[in-house]
């Protein structure tokens, strides 16, 4: 019985079955994971104080965030080199986020559970989000105004909120000048610049133009003293106030308001409070600027740089892998080159996406970005404009990576025509280009969507390559931006999977940047879905449309 069982193919049915519910458990476990910690990350945690005995037997207090607990066997413990209590089976620790870089040098510290005297929660115990050195903790004395305490005890936190909120109102007005009213005048002066040098290679540097481009470079620089003098009146307004806080030790710290960008109570919070908190968190995570070497702040410029990188391959890919499977189904000789050719696509499709970076580099950007360089911007020179990693190799590359993908799917969906159809075109008068273009590609559009999907998700995700053509750590300008031509192909960019493994594995605070490890991560699956859900709309829209002439 065992034997005619195993004969009829149902063990491998249902070890199919098996192999792919494994499968789908592992994704929808992976992806739960990164959801609940990513998610998480926004949450406002309460903030503890620890009275905690320090192995030399001093009591010290401890204040800041359990972000974690750790529990080992007394065994591996003492393997480790810990000392274990008599009739301690396991040593518990808690990880603490402590902050206050700038004065302790370390943002997070282990503690021994069975060293902590006391834990209790503050009302008073304050948050300060900065610019640099990461997270404060302490209790909020006093409000300053030019050196002069304005408010102090219990009327000092609705002050300091005030006087927060017109600081960041005027940080916005200073980033909007510095980002692009003044980085359109330096981006003017530059064009000046080499506008000159041009016409000097050419020999075509007279009076006229000499006394034109004075007076241009008067203008910028009139806009610039403008744009300084608004600047400085600025800088004097938001650097005025500051807060005093205690911090755990019991000294005093003054921090600038200009430092700030948010202040906030945990222990105090109720639902809606802590609610609202998260959404302006996960705004501010979707819209700002990364800070604090990529580990605090916002990823818009990553999610950007990834949605245009993939847009410009997609443009790119589509045409030329539906132009090379046509040549192959329609036009080309069904003999031994056609085979050859065949085989060759479908092996690219497995060679290592490094290997497409290397090739990116030493091609695009070193022989035909270099030589766009010497034919069209000499002006620029020693500088490159194209014989660098940027944009523009960086989507030729991928686009050249998912190529096979889309010429196979492309093939499959033209040999999937019946034959009468191209013969009725013909019959009734239509050339083979028009029946080609007017009935043969539209029915075929499914599978070039399909062909497209698998591209973008592959193109998505990417990292390897686009380290050697374009991706970098931060990007202090945006691909797309107001100044002409407006789309700067030439300009390298932020991609959120390379964000995620500089994040990862390159930050200097690892601790601190785990947690926005996995809300990037979440982000990008997300980024990869949306985009893929989009081509799969337009593929199913199209394929109900032509299902009829199918039939």
């Amino acid at each position: 019985m065992i034997k005619i069982w195993f004969k009829s193919g149902v063990p491998w049915v249902w070890l199919n079955a098996a192999a792919v519910s494994l499968c789908l458990i592992m994704v929808v476990a992976v992806l739960g994971l990164i959801a609940v910690r990513g998610t998480g990350h926004f949450w406002p945690s309460r903030v503890a104080q620890f009275n905690y005995q320090e192995d030399d037997g001093q009591l010290k207090t401890i204040i800041g965030e359990q972000v974690d607990t750790s529990i080992t066997p007394a065994i591996m413990a003492k393997a480790t080199g810990h000392k274990m209590a008599e009739g301690e089976d396991t040593l518990v620790q808690h990880l603490i986020k402590t902050g206050n870089r700038d004065v302790t040098g370390t943002d997070f510290r282990w503690i021994l559970e069975r060293n902590i005297e006391q834990r209790k929660y503050p009302v008073g115990m304050m948050v300060v989000e900065r610019r640099e050195w990461g997270n404060f903790y302490g209790q909020l004395v006093a409000v300053k105004e030019n050196g002069k305490t304005i408010a102090e005890g219990d009327g000092a936190w609705p002050v300091a909120q005030e006087r927060l909120d017109a600081a960041l109102a005027v940080f916005d007005e200073i980033v909007y000048l510095e980002k692009k009213e003044i980085g359109a005048v330096n981006y003017g002066l530059e064009r000046l610049r080499l506008k000159q040098k041009s016409l000097q290679l050419k020999n075509r540097w007279d009076a006229e133009a000499e006394k034109e481009t004075a007076l241009e470079k008067a203008a910028y620089e009139a806009q610039y003293k403008q744009y300084q003098a608004q600047l400085s009146a600025l800088y004097q307004k938001v650097r005025k106030d500051s807060l005093v806080a205690k911090i755990d030790n019991g000294s005093e710290l003054e921090i600038s308001l200009s430092k700030i960008v948010r202040i906030y109570q945990p222990n105090t919070m109720n639902l809606f409070d802590r609610i609202g908190h998260y959404g302006s968190k996960f705004i501010e995570f979707l819209t700002d600027d990364p800070r604090e070497a990529n580990t605090e702040g916002g990823i818009f410029p990553a999610i950007f740089g990834t949605i245009m990188m993939v847009i410009m391959m997609s443009i790119i890919v589509t045409p030329f892998g539906v132009i090379a499977a046509v040549y192959m189904r329609e036009y080309a000789k069904q003999g031994f080159i056609t085979r050859l050719i065949r085989i060759a696509v479908n092996n690219l499709a497995g060679v290592p996406s490094i290997v497409y970076g290397v090739f990116g580099l030493g091609f695009f950007v070193y022989i035909l970005g270099g030589n766009i360089d010497q034919l069209f911007f000499p002006e620029a020179s020693p500088a490159p404009v194209y014989g660098t990693p940027g944009l523009l190799w960086a989507s030729i590359t991928l686009a050249l990576l998912t190529l096979p993908v889309v010429i196979v799917s492309t093939e499959e969906g033209l040999a999937r025509i019946p034959k009468s159809i191209r013969e009725g075109s013909l019959a009734l008068g239509a050339t083979k280009l028009e029946t080609l273009w007017l009935t043969v590609l539209p029915m075929a559009s499914p599978a070039m969507m399909t062909g497209l999907i698998l591209a973008v998700a592959r193109a998505a995700g990417e990292v390897a390559p686009l380290m050697l053509v374009g991706v970098v750590k931060l990007a202090p300008t945006l691909p797309l931006d107001g100044n002409f031509p407006f789309l700067h192909l030439d300009r390298k960019f932020m991609h959120l999977g390379f964000h995620i493994y500089d994040v990862g594995f390159q930050s200097p605070n690892v601790e601190a940047a785990r947690p926005l490890v996995y809300a990037t991560s979440l982000l990008l699956v997300v980024v990869i879905l949306g985009l893929n859900l989009a081509a799969i709309l337009i593929r199913n829209h199209l394929r109900e449309k032509y299902r009829a002439l199918e039939s």
